[in-house]
């Protein structure tokens, strides 16, 4: 994983994110914006992303929340990696796309904090994030 700056662009964030392959190809997440303590990704909603009750399956919701928390905790930082997660699933999203948003609640020398909101495109609290991420690098 190369280090990306402060100023890294958001294309550039997602050059160097779309490595992160389950996320970008098989879960469909993109970037929308992004920077140290904070990132903005999306997902459009597909048939693959459903469970059994068609609903979107709690690891899709989930794998849209963490692939904005690398963002977050990644750009203008250390190599960062999360140890501990905890999701909250409010509803299931009658919405075509979900969005995640995550923002560092605090940040230290080697533990830093995360909120992410994940919400769909008819404005709908869907889930909530919170995890704690170690400094690596």
């Amino acid at each position: 994983h190369m280090q990306l700056p402060e100023t890294a662009t958001v294309e550039e964030i997602a050059e160097l994110f779309k490595k992160d392959r389950f996320a970008t190809n098989a879960a469909g997440c993109t970037v929308v914006d992004g920077g140290r303590g904070y990132a903005v990704c999306e997902m459009v909603l597909q048939d693959h992303h459903r469970n059994g009750m068609d609903n979107v399956m709690g690891g899709a919701i989930f794998t849209l929340a963490d692939f904005a928390l690398a963002i977050a905790s990644n750009v203008g930082q250390p190599p960062t990696v999360s140890v501990s997660h905890s999701i909250d699933f409010f509803r299931a999203t009658k919405g075509a796309k979900l969005i995640a948003k995550a923002h560092c609640d605090k940040e230290g020398r080697s533990l830093a904090f995360f909120t992410v909101d994940v919400t769909d495109d008819l404005g709908k609290d869907i889930a909530k994030m919170t995890a704690v991420s170690s400094r690596v690098g």
